[in-house]
């Protein structure tokens, strides 16, 4: 069991003061957009060894900071375990994230395993370097998705059905979208939805400009789409002249509490707004854009990937299992349960079998595991292999990832 040195992304969207009020920091003036907890290999975790940097009160290793993408690799077998190993090769496969957005993120998409391994396949067949702007697939694999809420917290997930999108799109009053709206209310659903979706991805002269006009102007006014207006409005505002809005306004505007949770699978257009949150997906980087972007948009597999479906938006809440409350996701890649310890309660015990990351958001816990305490505080992460069994007191809260194995004890 070690302490996590992990890396802050600095992107634009990114909050200049959530995480630093998080972690209690100060902050740079910079916007600090994600902490990456995991072994992603642009960006791993290192594993603190205990050279005394006060956090650690045992179980020091002297080796110092070592990315952990190098330490599974060593010995994949112990720090993975057998079931983990078997199902996902010698890595970890998931990727555990603080996100403190401050502006919307693109529109974007996520593609299927056999999309992604196809995908891939055909791009390494084509010799497009992975590092190529116009590269669509990075690498095999699926990126489902999870966001718990830790403030309240915006964002845009799935598609309206068609009659209530064309009600929306018909109540900015626009006329260049009655054609647009014609479509959504005489075509069958998945027709629809594609056929005005693809037609937003390259709008004609004017629309953009248009719609941004009549989303700033509805956004002031009572009416049943308030809300929505006025999130599409800030989207306007951070993206000006991009033809993401549109995409925007075809999609449901989700407002979580904190504790709740959105669960995002293969297909589903989404974009966060607005808030911080814990992330844990599966470990890739297999990223379709529609819009909200300066990057590449690859219209063609956008088509073949997106999920031309209406469905509700299930706001997700942790259930309780033990002294744990976990969050359901339908995937293996990743398992995330919220401990929320309390002064006086009996320390308890955490096995998995397999690779586990501890993250502390609010309060303290004293996390104990073959005569090694670690106390970890707001912001500060701990990673512990598939051989350790770990011990929990304290108060606060605290958000564990691992795997979704049905065969791994919880």
């Amino acid at each position: 069991m070690d302490l996590l040195l992990n890396t802050v992304q600095p992107y634009d969207w990114g909050s200049t003061t959530a995480l630093p009020r998080l972690r209690g920091t100060e902050p740079t003036g910079q916007p600090q957009a994600e902490l990456w907890m995991g072994a992603h290999p642009s960006a791993p975790s290192r594993i603190d060894r205990g050279d005394g940097d006060g956090h650690g009160d045992g179980g020091g290793h002297g080796r110092g900071p070592v990315p952990l993408d190098d330490v599974i690799a060593e010995d994949p077998a112990t720090e993975l375990g057998a079931a983990t190993l078997r199902r996902f090769g010698p890595r970890l496969p998931f990727l555990l994230k603080l996100l403190a957005a401050d502006s919307p993120l693109s529109v974007q998409v996520h593609p299927d395993l056999a999309q992604a391994r196809a995908g891939f396949a055909r791009e390494e067949a084509l010799g497009v370097p992975l590092d190529a702007p116009h590269r669509t697939y990075r690498d095999d694999q699926h990126k489902p998705e999870m966001i718990v809420a830790l403030t309240p917290f915006q964002g845009l997930c799935g598609f309206r059905v068609p009659g209530a999108c064309a009600d929306l799109l018909d109540a900015l009053g626009v006329p260049a979208l009655r054609p647009y709206v014609d479509t959504l209310r005489g075509l069958p659903e998945a027709q629809a939805l594609a056929e005005v979706f693809t037609a937003f991805l390259s709008p004609p002269a004017g629309l953009v400009d248009d719609v941004t006009d009549a989303v700033a102007a509805a956004a002031g006014l009572a009416g049943p789409y308030r809300a929505e207006f006025a999130a599409y409005a800030g989207v306007a505002r951070a993206h000006p002249g991009d033809p993401g809005l549109l995409a925007a306004l075809m999609l449901r505007h989700v407002e979580l509490a904190p504790g709740e949770a959105l669960f995002l699978g293969a297909g589903i257009p989404h974009a966060y707004l607005s808030g911080l949150g814990v992330e844990i997906m599966a470990s890739s980087d297999n990223v379709l854009r529609c819009g909200l972007t300066s990057k590449h948009v690859d219209t063609a597999e956008l088509v073949k990937v997106v999920r031309f479906t209406a469905m509700p938006t299930r706001v997700l809440h942790p259930r309780a299992e033990g002294v744990e409350e976990t969050y359901p996701a339908p995937v293996d890649d990743f398992r995330l349960s919220r401990l929320r310890p309390r002064a006086g309660d009996p320390s308890f015990r955490l096995t998995a079998g397999a690779p586990q990351i501890l993250l502390c958001t609010e309060g303290e816990a004293r996390l104990s595991s073959a005569g090694a305490t670690v106390r970890v505080g707001p912001g500060e992460s701990v990673y512990v292999p598939a051989v350790a069994e770990v011990s929990v007191a304290g108060t606060g809260t605290l958000f564990r990832a691992t795997v979704g194995l049905d065969a791994v004890a919880r």
